[in-house]
């Protein structure tokens, strides 16, 4: 069964992972990466590092050690987004208004305009103008059409954004 944003597995809540499919294709790469390429050069850092002799002031093999557990971890990680991944469609629903996965043009308090796409938070990516559907940005703006002012609370105080064009998928 699962709620809004949720996977119930066992006795246990797991986070769903929302991607756009370009960042599921990704992901899958990144995962074929680390299992098929840093995998084995990491095995070959600690074979060499085990022969230099002492292990226990051995710097290098300290450090393929402490590397092929943050391998490890993150082949886990990614495993998990994977198991759980809910493909975000921003071709579905009413794209007259800010929607998960769509783009959208605001004007800022300063008159300047930016275009944002509009992702989970695994895909977010403010140099890249992907804004997460849970930042306060992203979650004042979805729902939200073309002409609307919207308010968004952030730390140094209320800013004000207008929908300028509400971008739409092919």
């Amino acid at each position: 069964m699962s709620e809004k944003g949720k996977v119930y597995k066992g006795d246990g809540i797991v986070e769903k992972t929302l991607l756009t499919l370009e960042g599921k294709q990704k992901l899958e790469e990144e995962l074929v990466y680390l299992k098929t390429v840093k995998r084995i050069e990491n095995t070959e850092a600690i074979k060499v590092a085990r022969a230099q002799g002492d292990l226990s002031e051995n710097a290098e093999y300290d450090a393929a050690k402490n590397e092929q557990a943050e391998i490890e971890h993150r082949i886990m990680e990614i495993e998990t987004m994977l198991k759980n991944v809910e493909i975000i469609d921003a071709s579905a629903g009413n794209r007259n208004v800010v929607h998960l996965g769509g783009k959208v043009v605001l004007r800022d308090p300063d008159g300047e305009e930016i275009e944002y796409e509009i992702v989970g938070t695994k895909e977010a990516d403010p140099f890249e103008n992907r804004i997460s559907n849970e930042c306060a940005v992203g979650k004042a703006i979805l729902g939200h059409k073309k002409g609307d002012e919207v308010v968004v609370d952030t730390a140094s105080g209320p800013l004000t954004y207008t929908v300028v064009k509400i971008v739409n998928s092919k």
